[in-house]
């Protein structure tokens, strides 16, 4: 390691040696800023020398070099390619531990082990972070802080190789998790594959509306399409390399949508309110079932706080809030059409909503109301 291997603030890294990253985009890029922030010896490779020169320039990492021999290899490209990079990153460097942070683990593992692909050095993770833009120029040190980060051991993985791997992952701020493929890919199927799809198809419903429908438009469907706008090129390949669980899961999708279509139809025939009423109900349930902050699965309160469109004001809210020693565990940011006031719609514990309006409230702050989270 170089002899800024101690992080700032004197604390030395989990990571020893240098940190081989291939792939200069989004995740890698992220990757890069994150551990050169840490005083870690990064190294970059990209197919692109531009976004290669990209992401040195805003400091991920560095070029590398011909005697470079890194401790860490970490893959960080296309599902598609994910596979042929990790094989050759395993036999160009003999000595490293090899992962890749592709969002499906199954299908390279099966085609590496398909080749004969000596696979003790390689262990396939997962990081549950990203944003809907892409490439260098979008990287950011923070995204994996306090994420999910999945790693796939097996029989053959060396304490010592998964120790650097869940390294990386802590270093990074991640919590490690250990799942097999099988179980990684089911799990993103569901919790991140058919929302993509799903947010997709609604926010094309979107694409021929009339603009004055379009002028309605509030949080809800801001929420609801936020990630469709994600690169299709790169969800093609995530997709169709985890094809069977996400139809799996789109099929009863399907089943349920019929189900509450056909019942509004005939919004009087006998049951069709109360399919109405369990499709609600049970997405009632699965939204109670979702990790909070901190993957607590406490729940807060919500108020909402009328916030002038002027400098300031939410530093001001925000201020004050502290004086009146109430903890923001979430925010949420609405802007009305034409208006120059937004909405904040502020998580905050039980036991403090009632102190947070009447403090609001004598400080000047319009709250526009309350709503059970």
């Amino acid at each position: 390691m170089s002899d800024t291997s101690t992080a700032q603030g004197g604390r030395a890294s989990r990571l020893s040696g240098t940190v081989r990253i291939v792939g200069a985009g989004l995740l890698g890029a992220s990757i890069g800023h994150a551990l050169s922030a840490k005083g870690v010896d990064v190294v970059l490779s990209d197919t692109s020398p531009g976004q290669l020169r990209l992401a040195v320039d805003y400091g991920a990492g560095r070029i590398e070099r011909a005697d470079d021999a890194p401790s860490l290899v970490v893959v960080a490209v296309p599902p598609d390619v994910t596979a042929d990079v990790v094989e050759a990153e395993l036999a160009r460097f003999p000595e490293a531990v090899v992962t890749d942070v592709a969002s499906v683990k199954l299908e390279p593992y099966l085609v590496l082990r398909g080749r004969g692909v000596d696979l003790s050095r390689y262990i396939g993770s997962h990081p549950l972070a990203g944003r809907e833009r892409g490439g260098a120029i979008s990287a950011r040190a923070d995204i994996f802080i306090g994420r999910p980060w999945v790693v796939c051991r097996d029989g053959e993985t060396r304490p010592a190789d998964l120790a650097l791997v869940e390294g990386l992952a802590l270093e990074l701020g991640a919590t490690p998790l250990e799942m097999t493929p099988e179980e990684h890919d089911r799990s993103v199927a569901l919790t991140s594959h058919v929302p993509q799809v799903v947010a997709s198809l609604l926010a094309a419903r979107l694409a021929d509306a009339e603009d004055s429908a379009l002028r309605l438009a509030g949080q809800g469907v801001r929420d609801t399409t936020r990630i469709a706008a994600s690169a299709p090129e790169l969800w093609v390949q995530i997709l169709g390399a985890n094809a069977a669980p996400v139809v799996e899961v789109l099929d009863a999708l399907a089943a349920d949508l019929a189900r509450v279509s056909d019942a509004l139809r005939d919004p009087e025939r006998g049951g069709a309110r109360r399919t109405v009423a369990e499709a609600i109900r049970l997405g009632n349930e699965g939204v109670e079932r979702l990790p909070g902050k901190h993957g607590q699965n406490r729940r807060f309160e919500q108020l909402v706080v009328m916030v002038d469109d002027t400098p300031g004001q939410l530093a001001r809210l925000f201020g004050e809030l502290g004086e009146l020693d109430v903890n923001v565990e979430d925010l949420r940011l609405e802007h009305s059409p034409g208006a120059q006031f937004g909405l904040a719609e502020i998580s905050v514990a039980p036991a403090s909503l009632r102190g947070a309006i009447e403090g609001l409230e004598a400080r000047g702050w319009r709250i526009a109301g309350t709503t059970n989270d």
